[in-house]
Parts: structure tokens; sequence; C-alpha cells
């Protein structure tokens, strides 16, 4: 029988069982939510978004851009859904969540080839399976994959932002503008002046944390979603140049630039929820009411979500996969999003897809693909299977991976790399058109 487990139905499992269940294999794809919840979760839906509610730049000469070009060459399942609930993003590509999820688990939930098991998996299954348990896996599961895998996992912590009502903002403090000009509905502005500035970088530095669990001990946080308060605490005008660089926002009301911006951008259509861009936060709630409330504007911010840290795990991948996301020891068994060390939603979809369509192939005789070495998808997994074990972290999708660029200028550069990396993609899909509908 052509049937296949998968383990985890976030954006990484969802997108595997999609992928393989459209070339006629037989998914079995398990969730412990909502039996068993996880400390960043709030639903049991299937591809929950929970840090962000945006997946990165829309611009094609990005590189996030490029991994969505790809993936629509490949014809993703779960980017065709993103689009049908996006929300106004400026150049990022902003999702409405609730959509999302609820679209991904009709489509999941009225597959004929897919049966989703609301259950938690401690043991690996036999068969042709994919891990895509996500950065939160749970305890048995990660002491069976230990035994299994015969290597220490890596941690690290990563923190979400906070969310307010938006009916608790104070509009009169605030404007509509969107950094690059795209679409300024997208995010609202509080600008703040240099003494405003220094009396929140003053309260943030001395603000109270969460007193660490035995889980975050000894965190090594990953530097793309560093705590503001860890940011703050490198000086006072590092802030400046990160999440409140008032660059290319300046105030309609006096046409000058502030001398910091906090962003808040639009977590659904009505502009019912807005989240503090960058503000990924391990302060105690209540420190949190009160140190983000100085704000111009987000002085009876009602919070609907605040913001908290949460253990990421991931596998040492540089040692124990294959480019094709097969484990070494045992190719039955694929890894997939990320704990696989991948950073982010959409390349967590595209280690789902890669990982659900080599799963499927494997059931049905097939030799596992291994994706064109100059498309941003294909770096990235042979970054992560090949980059150095002691010092592997979690990596995104970025131009720095791609291989045998020539030197040229930055733009020509990178108007290069995406041109080759589409045309290499194109050859792929047009080499295995079976396994990509039109």
């Amino acid at each position: 029988m052509r049937r296949i487990t998968i383990v985890g139905a976030g954006l990484a499992g969802s997108e595997a069982a999609l992928v393989a269940a459209r070339e006629g294999v037989e998914v079995v794809l398990y969730e412990m939510r909502p039996k068993k919840m996880t400390p960043a979760h709030s639903t049991g839906k299937p591809a929950e978004l929970v840090c962000s509610n945006t997946f990165k730049s829309k611009d094609p000469l990005s590189a996030p851009g490029l991994l969505k070009a790809e993936l629509e060459l490949l014809r993703s399942p779960l980017l065709r859904l993103a689009k049908e609930c996006a929300l106004p993003g400026g150049k990022a590509l902003a999702i409405d969540r609730n959509c999302f999820s609820d679209a991904v688990e009709r489509e999941i939930e009225n597959h004929p080839n897919i049966r989703f098991v609301r259950e938690e998996v401690v043991d690996i299954p036999d068969g042709v399976v994919v891990i895509a348990s996500g950065p939160l896996t749970s305890d048995p599961l990660s002491e069976s994959l230990a035994h299994l895998l015969g290597e220490d996992y890596l941690h690290f912590y990563d923190a979400q932002s906070p969310i307010v009502a938006g009916d608790s903002l104070d509009y009169s403090k605030l404007y509509f503008k969107d950094r690059f000009g795209k679409e300024d509905e997208a995010y609202l502005n509080a600008p703040m002046t240099r003494e405003e500035y220094m009396r929140f970088w003053r309260e943030l530095i001395k603000s109270e944390i969460h007193p660490p669990k035995d889980f975050e001990k000894d965190a090594k946080y990953f530097e793309a979603c560093l705590p503001i308060e860890e940011m703050a605490k490198r000086g006072p005008e590092t802030l400046l140049f990160g999440p409140l660089r008032p660059v290319g926002l300046e105030d309609p009301r006096t046409g000058k630039l502030p001398y910091a911006v906090v962003q808040l951008r639009r977590e659904d259509m009505e502009g019912k929820a807005w989240n503090l861009v960058g503000f990924q936060t391990q302060l105690k709630w209540s420190e949190q009411r009160r140190v983000f409330r100085m704000i111009p504007g987000l002085e009876s911010a009602e919070f609907l979500r605040y913001g908290a840290v949460h253990r990421n795990t991931f596998i040492k991948s540089p040692v124990l996969l294959l480019p094709t996301l097969q484990l070494k020891i045992e190719p039955r068994i694929l890894f997939a999003g990320q704990i696989t060390g991948t950073e982010g939603y959409v390349p967590a979809i595209a280690g789902g897809h890669l990982a659900g369509l080599n799963a499927a192939r494997l059931v049905r005789g097939l030799s596992p693909l291994i994706l064109p070495p100059h498309t941003m998808m294909g770096a990235l997994f042979s970054y992560i299977t090949n980059a150095e074990p002691e010092y592997f972290q979690p990596m995104n999708a970025n131009f720095g991976i791609i291989p045998d660029v020539p030197r040229m200028k930055r733009e020509r550069r990178r108007k290069f790399i995406v041109e080759r990396a589409l045309r290499e993609m194109r050859k792929f899909v047009l080499l295995h058109r079976e396994f990509f509908p039109p």
C-alpha cells in the first residue's frame, strides 16, 4: 500500500500532506493539538501562525520573494491558500491567520487521500515517515528521536511580539504609512521625540523578565528574533537602527522625520488587532503593559496577546540529513520544517514541500529528488545539510547561501541570482512535470 505517515500539522507537515496526497499517496497526518497544546499555540488548527502573520517580502528581487516564486512554480498548496487569505501588508505578504488555518484545515479534512488523526505520536512510526513536529516537539517524541539519532539536540529561544486591540489605540497620535510607500493602510506608526524615546529605553532596559524555566536556562537567542529588551541592552541607539528606525516614515502631519518610530502591523482586515513590529519579548506581562503603554497612542492599549518566550528545538541537520531531507542512517525517515534548522514560515513550507514530494516518490519506488543548487530552495537545503555542525544555527532564505555568484554590483547580482534560480526551477518542473499539476 502506498502510505506515508506525517507527524505534525504545522506549516511543513500540512504542506507535505497535501503535496503527497495529490500524488495519489495515502497520507496519515498526526497532530497532538488541541489534546496537548504547546506554549506558543492557541488553537488546534493546522498551520497556525504563532509568531507573526506575515510571510515576508513579495518583492521578486528579495530572497523571501524568490522563495515564494519558486514555490509558485512547484504549485505549493499552502502558498496558494496564503494568497487567498492575504491582507494589506505593503511589501510583505500579510495573512489573515484565522482565514489561513481554517482554509488549510478544510483542504486537509476534505482530501480523500488524507486521514487526519488528532493524537500525539510518541514513537517513530513504521514505514515512510515525515517528522514535521516543529520547534516545540513534545518531550516523549524528542526522547524517541534522541534515541534514534544518537545526537544531542540544539536549542535556541524564539520570542513572539504582543498584539493590541485596534479600538484601544489613540489614533490622534498615530499615522498610517508604509516605510516603502506601497500600502500605507497596512501599518500604523507611533512617532517618538528624543525625550519620549529615552524615557522608554530607560524603562525597557530595567524591566523585569519572566524567571527562566528549566528549559529556558542558558538560552541562545537567534539574532533574527532577538527580544527587544535584549537589543536595547546593547546601547541606547541600537533600537534606532532596528525596529524603531524612522527611515522612510516621515510624519505627514509635520513633514518631518521623528527621532524614533514604533510600527504596528495589521493582523486582520478590519484592523481589530495590531502587532508591535519587532517587539518580540520575554518581559513579564505586567511590565509589557507598563512599558509598552509609554509608546504614544498606546497609553490605554488592550493586549490581545502578550509577548512570550518559547523553546525552539532543531536537529544537527549537517550531521544527520541528506539534501533530500532524508535521514542518513535510516532513509525511510524524512524531516521537514523548523526542526531541520530552517527559520521562518515560508522556508518551513518549502521543507514540507520537498519532504512530501520525496516521501511520495519513495513509496512509489522512485528515487528522491534534490532541488537545483542555484535555486533558493536548493541552496537552503544544501546549507542546512552541509554547514559546519559545531556552529550550525537556524537559517532563513538569503542571497548569501546561493553558490557560484559572479562579482558584480548589488542590484545586478540580485537580478542575476533571481533570473538564474527561476530558470533552473522551471527546467526542474518541466523535467518532473507529472508531479506539478498546472
